[in-house]
């Protein structure tokens, strides 16, 4: 009777094209799967379900307490343009491990980074949700200290993440600043600090509307304001590439001119956030689901480019080391690309 409940089984799951992960599997992937669904649920519900807690709580016998943690939220809505509040025990959970093994992600360095300066990292690409980056610079589980001796580090993305009660808490916990001109200048102010690197995602959300599997494009053409803040602060410029950051998910083809792309730009105008797909994996199958797929992410940190600090660049002198910054990063996508990427000599870096 079992065997042919498992066959009928099996039959229905060929038929519509499921794939189920095997029952006897080391504890060790299981605990890897886990830390990757808990981590991409974080990213998508995450703000939704802290949202929902921090009402509940206000209708609830602890309205009181949740009141005083709203009076203290609005008061301390600034500090994501101030340096942040980073806790390291954040960043050293284990389960960021597991996150990392699952992949797996590595971080590699082209150069040592002087401690005595701050250096803006200007990573790409965005891919869905930033894998390979967050793993790098927003944990400690690829091992940045060691990486890059006496250097601390700072993952930057949207201020509005830092309105959300109790969301807010953790990002800001894992180091994460506004990505605002003023969080960006204080952090990478000598006077203030040394030895920060803080990372930026270039492209932003807009950038993540084209990541697709094995597709390499990035949005830099109309991106020149992380080159002002480099020139402002005088602080050394990085091209920092993640390899294999597209093929984590395998979100619907769209087209420029497709309908799907053009209802995702609408959103993404109004509220600053691609509604992407992030088609991947489930738990216990690998057809379809939204956790990640087992794809190999290596975030390559290049040489610096050191800036000449100048307080008002002029439009010339902001796309003279804009053109000098890409090259730079094509040099390092190419010189690179072999090691990381299968039939790397046909895949290309696009730039928009």
């Amino acid at each position: 009777m079992m065997d042919t409940i498992c066959g009928i089984f099996h039959t229905i799951s060929d038929t519509i094209g499921i794939q189920w992960a095997p029952l006897h599997l080391p504890m060790s992937r299981r605990l890897q799967t886990l830390g990757a669904t808990t981590w991409i649920l974080l990213v998508l519900f995450g703000e939704a379900a802290a949202i929902l807690l921090f009402i509940q709580l206000i209708y609830s016998q602890f309205w009181w307490l949740t009141l005083l943690y709203g009076i203290w939220l609005l008061n301390d809505l600034d500090v994501c343009h101030r340096g942040g509040r980073k806790i390291e025990w954040v960043r050293n959970w284990p389960w960021w491990n597991y996150y990392r093994d699952y992949f797996p992600l590595k971080l590699v360095k082209k150069q040592d980074l002087d401690p005595s300066k701050n250096y803006l990292f200007a990573c790409f690409p965005h891919g869905v949700v930033c894998a390979g980056a967050f793993g790098a610079f927003a944990t400690n589980a690829l091992n940045f200290y060691k990486v890059f001796p006496g250097m601390t580090c700072h993952m930057i993305t949207l201020a509005g993440h830092f309105r959300v009660p109790f969301f807010r808490d953790l990002v800001l916990a894992l180091g994460s600043c506004a990505s605002s001109q003023e969080s960006l200048l204080h952090l990478l102010d000598k006077k203030k600090h040394q030895g920060k690197c803080v990372a930026l995602i270039v492209g932003g959300a807009a950038e993540a509307l084209d990541s697709h599997p094995g597709e390499y494009k990035v949005i830099l053409s109309r991106r020149k304001g992380f080159i002002r803040v480099a020139m402002k602060s005088g602080a050394p410029l990085v091209p920092v590439f993640s390899f294999g950051e597209p093929d984590v998910f395998r979100p619907p083809n769209n087209p420029q001119d497709s309908l799907l792309r053009k209802c995702q730009e609408k959103v993404r105008q109004l509220t600053g956030i691609s509604p992407m797909f992030p088609i991947g994996r489930g738990i216990f199958q690998y057809s379809i689901g939204v956790v990640p797929l087992r794809s190999p992410v290596t975030t390559v940190v290049g040489e610096p480019m050191e800036i000449e600090k100048n307080l008002e660049p002029t439009d010339a002198e902001v796309d003279a080391l804009h053109e000098q910054f890409t090259q730079k990063l094509v040099a390092l996508f190419e010189a690179e690309k072999s090691k990381y990427l299968k039939n790397h000599e046909k895949v290309k870096l696009v730039i928009t």
